[in-house]
């Protein structure tokens, strides 16, 4: 009578599966988000000109922390952090664009505490905030969020497209500088040469046509790639539809291997088993406006995550209390904390994840347990990690084109359950914080007049847009709360 009671008396989200199922389901978790997990430390390590050994570090510690990150939500620690619902963590896409401007303006190690000092501040003032977060959601509704995110996709894109052809500085830049001039240059500035001193900051500006850049085999590679992707979309079903990004680079990878674009050296150095240790690249600076541009980035991504963690309990049938939003949130600033001490990045619950529970009927937390013990594991094993340091980046940019376009086109799904032909102000919205966003992507040097200390903040489009939403909506619609909208969105956004 015990034995057969006791399932009915424990609520769906708190079961305890078979270890075997447990794993099983773990792994496909993990699987689905992988793709995404890895491409935020390719992405800020290669804008910060690390050596492939340190952006390999970067993946290990990201899969290390997402893992950590994951534990805490669904398990629970104290009575302050964790949610307690099958939610997996990862970083979030929402704060790529100013990290990687950060990165570009600060290269190399300098550039690398700078950027951790600003995500740990960032890290606490969330933990801080949060219980006022989970309160802000009139702020931020649909037509707001889904502005928000459309532009995070947008301005994203432009890492894929430089992935597949060549990035604008470096050896895949546009044009190289003219051998001729260089010759000249170092002829008349050598040792006893009459001529003064080349200034400080002096280059030649590039003249001469990159053949490296948009080469066609490399182009091929990225095109295969996102065929695959589509082919996978089309013809496969379930689980193999779910991972369709991640198979799409395994077989470009096999392409690359086979056409010589790929090597393994560096995963044949790599060590099989290491320990992620904090503060890799020295003490963290903090610099007060970057943590206030991350603290902004950490607020849009908490409003989205109260969006999926309502979805979430109606899905779970579980009801989410304030206090349930504000423990899932400070886990959120805790999972971004952790990571800026462990040399990665802030952390949110990821959305295809919160979508696989729908696909699944699977409520129970304790397979997101599962999941986050397998990332950790991950993270401990440095040829994983040099592996997928190891693919070319015109691999990643087939994929890249399928990653950050579903971001920008759960935007737009986001959007497509707002109401533009009752409410004439929503459009006039999206339209104007479109526009304001564009203008970092579009004329990256309008600040050039303006206080060096804002730089960092106006730089991005997706705070500039998020501003201006924001603004917008309280101008033309007042604050108006309305919850049920808020779940709605979250769960067109979870569709995918």
């Amino acid at each position: 009578m015990t034995a057969d009671s006791t399932p009915s008396t424990v609520h769906p989200v708190d079961q305890r599966l078979p270890t075997g199922k447990l794993a099983a389901l773990g792994l496909q978790h993990v699987l689905v988000m992988y793709a995404g997990a890895v491409a935020v430390p390719l992405i800020v390590g290669r804008a910060l000109k690390l050596s492939p050994d340190e952006v390999a570090l970067l993946i290990s510690a990201d899969l290390f922390c997402c893992g950590i990150a994951t534990l805490i939500q669904a398990l629970g620690a104290t009575q302050f952090f964790g949610i307690k619902l099958p939610v997996m963590m990862g970083v979030t896409f929402a704060s790529v664009a100013p990290m990687v401007a950060i990165a570009n303006a600060n290269p190399g190690q300098n550039g690398a505490q700078l950027l951790f000092g600003a995500i740990i501040g960032a890290g606490v003032v969330s933990i801080l905030i949060a219980p006022l977060v989970s309160r802000m959601l009139r702020f931020f509704p649909p037509v707001v969020t889904g502005t928000i995110i459309a532009v995070i996709g947008i301005s994203l894109m432009r890492v894929g497209i430089n992935w597949i052809f060549g990035n604008p500085v470096g050896p895949t830049a546009p044009a190289l500088v003219d051998p001729v001039y260089a010759k000249w240059l170092a002829e008349v500035t050598s040792p006893g040469s009459s001529i003064p001193a080349v200034p400080k900051g002096f280059a030649i500006l590039p003249t001469v046509p990159n053949p490296k850049y948009a080469d066609l085999s490399g182009f091929g590679v990225a095109a295969l790639v996102l065929v695959s992707i589509l082919l996978i979309v089309k013809y496969a079903k379930g689980f193999v539809a779910n991972i369709s990004v991640l198979l799409g680079i395994v077989i470009g990878a096999v392409v690359a291997s086979l056409t010589g674009l790929m090597t393994y050296e560096k995963v044949g150095k790599a060590a099989w088993v290491d320990i992620v240790l904090p503060f890799h690249f020295g003490m963290p600076q903090f610099d007060p406006i970057l943590i206030l541009t991350m603290t902004l980035i950490m607020i849009v991504v908490m409003i989205e995550s109260t969006g999926m963690f309502l979805a979430l309990g109606e899905m779970t049938e579980r009801k989410i209390s304030q206090k349930d939003l504000a423990r899932g949130l400070r886990t959120d600033g805790l999972g971004t904390l952790i990571g800026g001490v462990f040399n990665t990045f802030p952390y949110t619950s990821f959305s295809q994840n919160v979508g696989l529970v729908a696909v699944t009927g699977i409520k129970s937390r304790y397979v997101c347990v599962a999941g986050g013990i397998i990332l950790i594991v991950l993270g401990l094993l440095p040829k994983m990690a040099a592996l997928v340091e190891s693919l070319p980046t015109v691999v990643l940019g087939g994929a890249g084109l399928v990653m950050f376009g579903m971001v920008a086109a759960t935007g737009i799904r986001i959007l497509s359950g707002v109401d533009f032909r009752n409410n004439r102000h929503n459009a006039m919205i999206v339209a104007v914080s479109l526009g304001i966003g564009m203008i970092p992507l579009i004329a990256p040097n309008f600040k050039q007049w303006m206080p060096h200390a804002i730089h960092s903040l106006i730089e991005s489009g997706i705070l500039l847009a998020s501003i201006a939403a924001v603004l917008l909506n309280l101008f033309l619609n007042g604050a108006k709360h309305d919850e049920s909208a808020v779940i709605a969105a979250a769960k067109q956004a979870e569709a995918h």
